[in-house]
């Protein structure tokens, strides 16, 4: 990090944040607290329940406990600091924390896409070839795919990053928005960074775009397949769907629309980043305790676990 502030005159970027107005800066901090508390609070029920509770050992919640894991990493990378900005009124950040927290951003970002896929594909199997299920999705196979997620977030983040963190940054340093992101502060380099946008594009837009149009059209065979073969399951199977498709599209959704054409500024963009770094991960735990009644069950029986054993103490 040295070489880097060796080259750039900058040694800081201010966030311009949500508002000027010190009345909805203090509005927007107290949602912003009760929101990560809730992010937090429900993305470890769900890790500690898959965890602790035998009746969630399959790979679908093995899935879904690490979904809430990359879900709670990926908020804490910028939630924190956008709810300490909020009570102030210079919000800067250095260049090595805005480089960081960029990495971090893309790594876990990555990750999450990589494992969207995966559940999609044990979906697939579950329903589409529920006889070879357990043979086919059995422990080497989650173990592999969680490792080729946080392998393909690691190769994701690291293919933009390392040509990021040479560039010089001699002024301006304003960066619109609430955290640092790629297409934002790429634009304030004082050098040629054509190539590098294309790349952004190539990597965090249309990759996102083609990874959510094949889940999409995966699902939707599923589907098929779960109308045509009615049984006592089926209901079971579009609810479990249909959670699915639905954090597919919330986490999908705003990527697209930011990466897709990120050098290209829109008003919009600060709350879509605002949606999927810090209401994406609230929704998840949220979409699926709801629609999941095992998993509401299992988070019953660990809060009545705690509570029996608290009194009991």
């Amino acid at each position: 990090m040295d070489l880097l502030n060796n080259r750039s005159s900058v040694s800081e970027f201010i966030l311009l944040g949500l508002s000027t107005s010190q009345e909805i800066q203090i509005f927007f901090f107290a949602v912003f607290f009760l929101v990560y508390v809730a992010i937090i609070v429900g993305n470890l029920l769900i890790v500690i329940s898959v965890i602790v509770d035998t009746h969630l050992h399959s790979p679908m919640y093995f899935f879904l406990a690490n979904l809430s894991f990359f879900d709670l990493c990926l908020s804490s990378v910028t939630t924190p600091k956008v709810i300490a900005d909020l009570l102030r009124k210079c919000k800067t950040i250095s260049l090595c924390g805005c480089m960081a927290q960029m990495f971090f951003v893309h790594f876990f970002g990555g990750g999450e896409m990589s494992l969207l896929i995966a559940m999609a594909i044990d979906r697939y199997v579950a329903i589409c070839k529920p006889l070879q299920y357990q043979t086919i999705m059995n422990r080497r196979v989650l173990i592999g795919f969680l490792l080729l997620s946080w392998a393909i977030g690691s190769i994701h983040t690291t293919s933009q990053m390392v040509f990021t963190v040479g560039l010089p940054f001699c002024g301006p340093n304003v960066v619109d928005s609430i955290f640092c992101d790629l297409p934002l502060v790429i634009k304030l380099a004082c050098t040629e960074t054509y190539i590098l946008e294309l790349l952004v594009i190539a990597n965090s837009g249309l990759l996102s775009l083609i990874c959510f149009i094949l889940l999409l059209i995966s699902y939707i065979v599923m589907l098929v397949t779960i109308w045509q073969h009615s049984s006592s399951a089926s209901s079971k199977g579009v609810s479990t769907l249909s959670a699915h498709i639905t954090v597919v599209t919330l986490f999908f959704g705003p990527t697209i629309f930011i990466y897709v054409f990120p050098f290209k500024s829109y008003s919009a963009d600060k709350f879509l980043s605002v949606f999927y770094s810090i209401i994406t991960p609230l929704l998840n735990p949220i979409i699926y305790t709801l629609r999941n009644q095992e998993m509401k069950a299992a988070i019953k029986r660990l809060t009545s676990y705690h509570i029996g054993s608290c009194l009991t103490f």
